[in-house]
């Protein structure tokens, strides 16, 4: 699974230079889970390598960059990476774009974003259908997020649906799209996100077990277990 090395002021000029520009890219951020759904389905894999970043979001990921050579690579997760682009964006003047979750959702963040990046442009908001589009709903999608001049399109779809969606819209949509998942709930204020001790600790998936038991059990029970033997799995292949 290809995931980038690089670090956190890299990556924020990246895309910064990219959003300038308004060009049409997608950052994928790879937790525990799209990396071991990815290893499973080998168009999902496509999607995720065929980004133009992507990002170790989660410590077990970037435990493991830097288990195999990298000792300095650190997370680069969706909550933490989207305000620092939202100042960026602030600063430059570059309007942004949030499309996904809910209307209430998107209510509570544009008023949060607003309050912690004074004088920000938020050319729009969307909260698609939980459905598939028509091609004229698409389309229309398309033509208002590039009417709404956004250098930045942050996607709240949830894995896989957004990584999938910002791979058929790259070449449409113009602007650097990044799947930032539960950004939008933590930023929002609709979920809490773990304390700074358990993020530093590699526990923030705890904390949202924790939180969403009956909606994560499953997810986390599978992928943590598959991405713990891949990865022995490799280490033990490298040591030999």
């Amino acid at each position: 699974m290809p995931i980038d090395v690089i670090g956190w002021d890299a990556a924020v000029r990246r895309i910064m230079s990219w959003a300038r520009q308004r060009s049409s890219r997608y950052v994928t951020i790879c937790n525990a889970h799209v990396v071991v759904t990815a290893s499973r389905s080998p168009d999902y894999f496509r999607v995720i390598s065929s980004s133009d970043m992507a990002t170790p979001d989660g410590a077990p990921v970037a435990w493991m960059m830097r288990k195999l050579g990298f000792p300095h690579q650190p997370k680069i997760s969706g909550p933490d990476l989207m305000p620092s682009l939202l100042e960026q964006a602030r600063t430059s003047g570059i309007p942004v774009f949030f499309f996904g979750s809910t209307p209430e959702t998107l209510a509570l963040l544009v008023d949060r974003v607003r309050e912690r990046h004074p004088d920000i442009v938020v050319g729009g908001i969307c909260s698609p259908p939980f459905r598939p589009l028509s091609e004229e709903e698409d389309a229309a999608i398309v033509a208002q997020i590039n009417d709404s001049g956004a250098g930045l399109v942050f996607v709240g779809l949830g894995c896989p649906k957004q990584e999938r969606w910002m791979a058929e819209h790259r070449g449409r949509v113009n602007a650097v799209m990044l799947g930032v998942g539960a950004a939008f709930d933590f930023y929002a204020g609709t979920v809490n996100r773990a304390p700074e001790w358990m993020q530093r600790h590699g526990l923030e998936w705890l904390h949202r077990l924790l939180s969403e038991p009956r909606r994560l059990w499953k997810r986390y029970l599978t992928t943590n277990t598959l991405f713990v033997v891949g990865a022995a799995r490799q280490l033990l292949a490298g040591r030999r």
